[in-house]
């Protein structure tokens, strides 16, 4: 008898929770497969540090496959789910396409952010929900600093260093705290003009900081914030956002180059899909964390609706908090109801407290209803984090330790681009890339110059010329570009008057598959062979193969395969020129990737009357001799 198989989709607090779990509980008695975008646990509260220069990536970012054992690692992003037919279909990192059997379904697919229809705000704006995320705003405020110091108008070093957050809540709360302190911490070795600091902008329509804390906790919270420096606006909120700046509801505009929106998360969008009820976009779950009427299928995390039992009539909010402790009474509610575990019990909890770490040694804090802040409310806040987390523990405290005596590096690396973190995104932990299938236009969303700007990928319409970088030359053939060789005004090709003989010409080499010449690799007369009119302009890897063009349009030949590729099972198919073209089909009426290629659009002079004509189309390797003795090269 086969075993029973649990498909666990999500790995944030809760998902991770359950499949650690269920690996104890069910001890090979169960196939546990763990379905996420990314192969890594992230510790969100420690997300604000990470974007502060205080911490690594890697040390917020657990292993899945180092600190899950039993529990088998797929890759993707679950895209659809038939419950009639139990099968979750994903899309792989590199859009294969798959599909899971499962007998028990556990959805913890987490959140992502929320947006308001505030004109300008989804176009300019960046949310603070995954790495790389954090990793574009350490670079952006970088960025905008080292600029700000160079500006020589007055005007544009203050929107430079002016730095607008939305939302008084735990995240934005702490990220403003944080980003207060590392870009004072810049300034001292990038001055700026005499009078002039960073100034950070918190924003929330609530009337206190930190609404969900206790009222006093509130006003610690907020008292460190204005000492230092930063600028707390309760009862305000953006109306408006724009390329150069922000409108406020108060009527003030306020010119910068950064807005982070952390205004707070909304379900994942997954669990609409699915037709059942809901409660605010999260799906109904009774307390043992079942979905009514569908005995094999359990939702925790922020995609549930769990009855808080403690008060009536109400539900559990969606916190960290609460998501760590769902993933455990829903691993043991899936083992009981497979008969591996114990009776199945319903989730109930007990308030332990917040905290919230204001950087340096402040923060705001109240263990088993304790309020506290300062140094002692500082340590407890870090003593909780490193007990909280599943690993790298002492890596952490590491960093904590080598901040605390050693000055930050401010260095922006630019490995996040502002077009691959828009706000709108449904996996907010994964950075768009060009090519992907979720990927929209490049510079959809602006540009790692400041909000709102595009920067279209290189070699697509719109974009830069391929290989052609600011301040660098622009690529052969490209428009403000050295004319490519056989283009007018440029050097000749081989072969053309004025230019050097093409090998099988008189005074050239001998060309390739002629007699004495090596063997040969293109057919001569097909795209990119050998002595074929012109350089073939070659398209950087982000362009994606497109139609051969009309005769007289411009036209960029990619590179042949040299013979395909054997399907995989997951839906892929080879483009020609050997470009995987991420699990979609070909369009109807176009032409069949073949080894013979038609004819180029120029196909150059006549070649001369001694040259002997082409020979078959000739596969790459060795070429055997048959039209006489063999000789020395041969094989």
């Amino acid at each position: 008898m086969s075993r029973p198989r649990i498909v666990i989709v999500g790995a944030g607090f809760a998902g991770y929770r359950t499949a650690r779990t269920l690996s104890r509980l069910t001890r090979h008695q169960a196939d546990i497969v763990l379905l996420n975008p990314t192969d890594y646990f992230l510790y969100l509260p420690l997300l604000p540090q990470v974007a502060a220069g205080i911490l690594e990536p890697r040390r917020v970012s657990v292993s899945l496959s180092g600190t899950l054992p039993r529990v088998r690692l797929v890759l993707g992003e679950a895209d659809g789910i038939d419950l009639d037919g139990r099968t979750v279909h994903y899309t792989d990192p590199e859009g294969g396409e798959g599909t899971l059997r499962y007998d028990r379904l556990v959805l913890a697919a987490g959140s992502v952010n929320k947006l308001l229809p505030i004109p300008g705000v989804a176009e300019h704006a960046h949310g603070f929900r995954g790495l790389p995320e954090a990793l574009y705003l350490r670079d952006h405020v970088t960025r905008q600093v080292e600029l700000a110091a160079a500006a020589d108008d007055r005007a544009e070093c203050a929107a430079r260093c002016t730095f607008v957050v939305v939302g008084a809540g735990y995240t934005g709360t702490e990220v403003a705290a944080h980003g207060q302190m590392y870009t004072d911490a810049q300034v001292r070795r990038h001055p700026m003009r005499t009078g002039m600091r960073p100034r950070w902008m918190l924003l929330d329509v609530a009337e206190r900081v930190l609404p969900e804390m206790d009222e006093r906790l509130s006003r610690t919270a907020e008292r460190v914030l204005r000492q230092r420096g930063v600028d707390v606006r309760m009862g305000t909120s953006v109306k408006e956002a724009t390329h150069d700046g922000v409108l406020l509801t108060d009527g003030t505009t306020v010119d910068t180059r950064t807005l982070v929106w952390c205004v707070g998360v909304r379900p994942d969008p997954l669990v609409e899909s699915l037709g059942l009820p809901m409660e605010r976009g999260r799906l109904l779950v009774d307390p043992h964390l079942q979905v009514p009427g569908r005995p094999e299928l359990f939702a925790c995390g922020d995609v549930a609706a769990v009855p808080d039992l403690t008060k009536p009539g109400q539900y559990t909010p969606m916190t960290a908090q609460h998501a760590w402790r769902h993933g455990k009474v829903c691993a043991e509610n899936v083992a009981a109801s497979l008969g591996i575990g114990g009776q199945r019990r319903a989730y109930r909890h007990r308030d332990m407290g917040f905290v919230v770490d204001l950087g340096g040694a402040k923060a705001a804090a109240n263990p088993l209803g304790v309020p506290m802040s300062g140094p002692a409310a500082g340590a407890v806040t870090r003593g909780y984090h490193l007990a909280a987390m599943p690993g790298n523990r002492v890596r952490v405290a590491a960093d904590w330790l080598l901040d605390a005596v050693l000055p930050r590096q401010a260095v922006q690396l630019g490995l996040v681009r502002s077009w691959s973190v828009p706000l709108e995104s449904a996996s907010p932990e994964v950075a768009r890339v060009p090519g992907r299938p979720d990927a929209g236009p490049a510079g959809s969303a602006g540009s790692a110059g400041g909000p709102g700007r595009t920067e279209p990928a290189e070699g697509r319409q719109g974009g830069e010329p391929a290989k052609a970088r600011p301040g660098e030359e622009p690529a052969k053939g490209q428009p403000g570009g050295e004319p490519a060789k056989g283009q007018q005004g440029g050097e000749p090709a081989k072969g053309q008057p004025g230019g050097e003989p093409a090998k099988s010409q008189p005074g050239g080499e001998p060309a390739k598959a002629q007699p004495g010449g090596e063997p040969a690799r293109k057919h001569p007369g097909r795209p990119g062979a050998d002595g074929a009119s012109g350089e073939r302009h070659r398209t950087s890897e982000s362009a994606r193969p497109r139609p051969a063009h009309a005769p007289g349009t411009s036209r960029k030949a990619a590179e042949p395969s040299a013979a395909p590729k054997p399907s995989t099972g997951a839906r892929r198919s080879e483009a020609p020129g050997g470009t995987r073209s991420s699990g979609r089909t070909r369009s109807p009426g176009a032409p069949a990737p073949t080894r013979s290629a038609g004819p180029p659009t120029d196909p150059g002079p006549e070649p001369p009357p001694n040259q002997p004509p082409p020979g078959p189309d000739i596969a790459p390797g060795p070429v055997k001799r048959t039209d006489g003795p063999a000789v020395e090269g041969d094989s």
